[in-house]
């Protein structure tokens, strides 16, 4: 019980009633999202089955979107940022691969119980690192808009594992 006399605090106040008499807290606080009722009308990539859970017309979130992303086996995206957005991966089953950089010169991998923090205006590119497993992860984002910035003048390169090396003659 909140004991400042220059400011007495009924519960109720701030929160007008529905009909029901019940705080409008009881109604609009707390939400779960069941897992088998996620809403696959978002923003899709192919090779890629994005979900959302969290987001303004779902639950009328307003700092934050949540959702997962299953990508099938050795699937990956364009080059992109999010803009202003910070982005948090969360990887639940497989192997991320993660390049980033204005020439994507950086590399790391994360796997299951990982977490990827991608900052604002950050060049990147997401791949499933496997090439027979798909990759399931949980994604957070620091707002609801949909921010995707394509970026068509960086020519993805894959790890060097992958090509040792280009004969100059012979390219394919």
């Amino acid at each position: 019980m909140h004991s400042d006399p220059h400011h007495p605090h009924d519960h109720d106040h701030d929160h007008p009633s529905p009909s029901d008499g019940a705080p409008r807290w009881k109604h609009d606080g707390v939400q779960v999202i069941a897992g088998d009722r996620l809403d696959p009308n978002t923003a899709q990539t192919p090779g890629m089955f994005r979900q959302a859970a969290i987001n303004h017309a779902r639950v009328g979130a307003q700092k934050i979107w949540a959702g997962t992303v299953a990508i099938e086996p050795d699937a990956k995206t364009g080059v992109h940022h999010h803009g202003a957005l910070e982005s948090v991966i969360f990887v639940v089953r497989g192997r991320a691969r993660m390049r980033w950089g204005e020439r994507l010169e950086f590399v790391a991998e994360a796997g299951p119980g990982d977490f990827i923090y991608v900052p604002p205006y950050v060049p990147h590119q997401e791949i499933n690192a496997s090439p027979d497993q798909p990759l399931e992860c949980v994604l957070v984002r620091s707002d609801n808009e949909a921010v995707v910035v394509n970026i068509t003048d960086i020519e993805p390169v894959e790890r060097p594992e992958t090509v040792l090396w280009i004969d100059p003659i012979h390219r394919p």
